[in-house]
C-alpha cells in the first residue's frame, strides 16, 4: 500500500516562502516550531525547513523525513486554506517519530488547525 506525499501539498516557488516567513505567526513547541500564513490560493501546503547549522547531515536528513511523514499523517485532519513552514530543533532532530508526531499535532491543534474528528496523537494505527 502506498502513502504518498504528493508534490500538490508542497510549497515550491520562492515568493512562496518569502510570504510565509516574513508575514507568518509563528509557534513553538516542545520539539517543532511552526509558522504559518492564511493561504492565498485556498490550499493547504507545505513547508520543511531544517539549518545547516543544526547537526550533521545525516540527523538533517532524517529530521526532514520524520517531519514529512508527520505532515502526511496529519493532512487528512487539517483544516484548509493555510500554508505551513515546520522546523525541528535540535531536540527534535533526535527525537523520535512519534514524539514529533505527537509535537507536532499538539501544535496544531492548540491553534484550531486540527478538525474535530482528529483521533488524537496515535502513532501506531
Amino acid at each position: 500500500m502506498v502513502f504518498p506525499y504528493p508534490a500538490s501539498l508542497r510549497l515550491k516557488q520562492g515568493w512562496e516562502y518569502d510570504t510565509l516567513f516574513r508575514t507568518g505567526s509563528r509557534l513553538k513547541g516542545r520539539l517543532v516550531r511552526l509558522l504559518f500564513v492564511k493561504a492565498p490560493d485556498g490550499k493547504t501546503r507545505f513547508a520543511m525547513a531544517v539549518g545547516k547549522k543544526a547537526a550533521k547531515a545525516h540527523l538533517r536528513n532524517r529530521g526532514r523525513r520524520v517531519l514529512k511523514e508527520s505532515l502526511r499523517r496529519l493532512h487528512p485532519w487539517m483544516k484548509e486554506g493555510w500554508w505551513f513552514a515546520c522546523m525541528l530543533n535540535e531536540q527534535g532532530l533526535r527525537a523520535k517519530a512519534d514524539e514529533v508526531y505527537a509535537d507536532l499535532g499538539a501544535l496544531l491543534k492548540r491553534k484550531g488547525f486540527m478538525k474535530d474528528d482528529w483521533p488524537g496523537a496515535i502513532w501506531y494505527q
